[in-house]
Parts: structure tokens; C-alpha cells; sequence
């Protein structure tokens, strides 16, 4: 009977070191594939033409160190922080890359989620959407269409009339206003 239990118990060991080895198998599989899913990404947009084209240095010397991090090396500034975040005046958002205008402020909306958001666009010229599969989500990058950089990321969970919501890092855009000053400059 001894023996019998002895055999049972190397049995169930066994069977439970072999349970471990296959779902570190299949962690390790799913790691190696994001991994993959994220180096794809990464060169995603590195086999696109963009009106502006510049070499990593010539970015390094426009861009400061914050707006270099989130536009070309897609970045994320922390939530809550941004000059844009809850800036309402009237005007147009640029990039801060290359300036092309991208956002109305007729469509920007207080959405509590520490980013300026805006529910449109300018015009369908304006960026280009790229899937996102980076830090095991599913999202839809939003770059530049002028220039490459990246902006944030667009989500469905928006207001009317588009049920969108472009989630846009401050420093990514500036801002130029409609409203003239008491110099008559805009």
C-alpha cells in the first residue's frame, strides 16, 4: 500500500509540474507575441511618407524633451497636467510638430479624463489612425497626418454626433485663437 501512495503522489506532482510548464508555455507564447505586436507597431508608422520629414536629430532640436517623448517616441503625458486640458477658447489646435491644424475648438469637450478630448476633427486630411495593441490593449492610435507624430489615442465612447472621443496629449498641439485681443491680433 505504501508503494501505491508513493507512486500516486509522484503522479500528482508530476501532473502539477507539468500544468505549470504549460501555462508558463503559453505566458511566455503571449509574451512573445505582444512584444511582437508592439515592435510592429512601433515601425507602424516608419514605412509611411509624411509632408514633413525630418531625421531623429532635427526632431531632438525642434522639440523639447517632453514634446520629442510623446510625438515621436509615442509617449503619454501624466492625466490632469496638460496646458489643454480643460482650455475652452475659441480657436484652432495645431500640431506641435508641424503645425497642421487637426482640431476645432467647436468640438472639444470636458470628458474628466485628465486629456483635452474632442469628438471631431478638422477634416478627414488631418491624421491618420493606426491600431494600437501596445500594453496589452486594444486602442486606435491618432498621428499626425502632416508630420507622423503621435497625438494620443481615439476611443467610441464620445459624445454626439460622432460618438468619438480623440484623447490628445497637450503637449502634442498648440493652440491658435479666433478671438482678437484689444490689439486686434489674433
Amino acid at each position: 500500500m505504501s508503494n501505491f501512495v508513493n507512486q500516486t503522489e509522484i503522479l500528482i506532482m508530476k501532473s502539477r509540474f507539468m500544468v505549470i510548464i504549460i501555462i508558463f508555455s503559453i505566458f511566455a507564447s503571449y509574451c512573445n507575441a505582444e512584444n511582437h505586436k508592439q515592435t510592429k507597431q512601433k515601425k507602424s508608422t516608419e514605412n509611411m511618407s509624411f509632408e514633413i520629414e525630418r531625421t531623429d536629430e532635427e526632431w531632438r532640436t525642434i522639440l523639447s524633451p517632453e514634446e520629442y517623448n510623446v510625438l515621436r517616441q509615442k509617449g503619454t503625458e501624466r492625466p490632469h497636467t496638460g496646458e489643454y486640458n480643460l482650455h475652452f477658447k475659441e480657436g484652432v489646435y495645431l500640431c506641435k510638430g508641424c503645425g497642421k491644424e487637426l482640431f476645432l475648438s467647436d468640438n472639444k469637450f470636458e470628458s474628466s479624463c485628465g486629456w483635452p478630448s474632442f469628438f471631431d476633427i478638422k477634416d478627414s486630411t488631418t491624421i491618420i489612425e493606426i491600431p494600437d495593441t501596445s500594453h496589452g490593449m486594444i486602442r486606435t492610435e491618432v498621428v499626425c497626418a502632416g508630420c507622423g507624430g503621435h497625438l494620443g489615442h481615439v476611443f467610441d465612447d464620445g459624445p454626439n454626433p460622432t460618438g468619438l472621443r480623440y484623447c490628445i496629449n497637450s503637449v502634442s498641439i498648440d493652440f491658435k485663437s479666433k478671438v482678437k485681443d484689444n490689439d486686434g491680433k489674433k
